[in-house]
């Protein structure tokens, strides 16, 4: 894989935390099911864990 760019595949925010862009996701061709900020696979950490939840009802 490529040197990540700053500003395409990733960008720092007020804390000085590194946040990938949906571009760099992408890229990388899967989701991790982390809640990215990003995500362009429309994966959402709380309507995921909403989903589990149920599951044990």
């Amino acid at each position: 894989m490529q040197p990540l760019k700053e500003g395409e595949d990733y960008y720092l925010n007020e804390q000085g935390l590194m946040v990938f862009t949906a571009k760099y996701h992408l890229k990388r061709g899967y989701c991790c099911q982390s809640g990215c900020r990003h995500c362009p696979y429309g994966f959402r950490k709380k309507q995921h864990e909403a989903g589990k939840d149920k599951d044990k009802l």
